[in-house]
């Protein structure tokens, strides 16, 4: 997943930013020690917070972690009961999702990230269907504890692991050790659709 992209002035990202300001404070650390705890740099997590930076799933993620919060906890919404209420359960080691069941979406800078399966309390794989919008800037490589997988449904994609750049189609996919330093980038002038499965979860 992404992790730094440009935003798009105050709006866009305030919610996030607000969100890690608010929950920063709460645990009572400074800029400094979240990004020491994060691994990200002052300066981003300052833009990020005044909005001017959009900061990307996997990075988010690490920052939820220094934070004692999950990524959901920043885009602030909650599941929609009566949504989750349709979902019959079932039991823990499977999870079963109809079409008709309207999903979570979370939007992060340039990408939308749809939710592809019901939480499954025993399972660790997040599946996602995430729309690239073109622009934004190109982020840095960055790596992370787990897996991840990528499938072009729809457009073009750059994705470069550990410093070496692969250009993806329609019908293309990458899987890696997500330890590798890696990023995503849509050059393009046209939405980029892929299908993407990571571990450890984000939501």
């Amino acid at each position: 997943m992404s992790e730094y992209q440009s935003g798009e002035g105050p709006g866009l990202n305030d919610g996030v930013g607000a969100r890690m300001r608010r929950f920063r404070k709460e645990r009572g650390l400074t800029l400094r020690g979240l990004a020491t705890a994060s691994g990200l740099s002052i300066g981003f997590l300052s833009q990020v917070e005044r909005g001017i930076s959009a900061i990307g799933l996997t990075a988010l993620n690490g920052v939820a972690t220094a934070l004692d919060h999950s990524v959901a906890d920043f885009f602030g919404d909650e599941p929609d009961k009566e949504k989750q209420a349709t979902v019959t359960p079932l039991p823990s080691h499977f999870t079963l999702t109809r079409s008709a069941t309207a999903a979570t979406e979370y939007i992060s800078g340039q990408q939308t990230y749809r939710m592809l399966s019901v939480r499954g309390q025993n399972l660790v794989l997040e599946p996602l269907l995430v729309h690239i919008a073109p622009g934004g800037r190109r982020e840095d490589s960055y790596g992370h504890a787990g897996e991840e997988f990528a499938f072009v449904l729809d457009g073009e994609l750059l994705y470069e692991v550990d410093g070496v750049e692969h250009r993806l189609y329609a019908g293309d996919s990458v899987h890696l050790r997500s330890t590798a330093p890696h990023s995503m980038y849509n050059d393009t002038d046209r939405v980029t659709t892929v299908v993407s499965v990571v571990t450890p979860r984000l939501f």
